[in-house]
């Protein structure tokens, strides 16, 4: 993903409240990681190890597709 693309997704992603220790994979290579798997069609278990490890990103995928975030985002966009 570029940095604009990213720039206009970032806002419309939801923000975490988390503190205590930062995190190890950034909120863009999760994302870059459902866009590849989604992209391609494989299976989660085969989205490179770049953009996390893949039980992470199918997590990530699996919550903002429970709270309507990726509906939202299409509409928004």
């Amino acid at each position: 993903m570029t940095n604009g693309q990213w720039a206009r997704l970032e806002p419309l992603l939801p923000r975490g409240i988390k503190s205590g220790r930062p995190p190890v994979w950034t909120r863009r290579q999760l994302t870059d990681g459902v866009r590849w798997r989604t992209r391609t069609g494989a299976p989660w278990r085969d989205v490179p190890e770049r953009y996390g490890p893949w039980d992470r990103v199918h997590d990530l995928f699996r919550r903002r597709q429970r709270d309507g975030t990726w509906a939202r985002i299409v509409t928004q966009l």
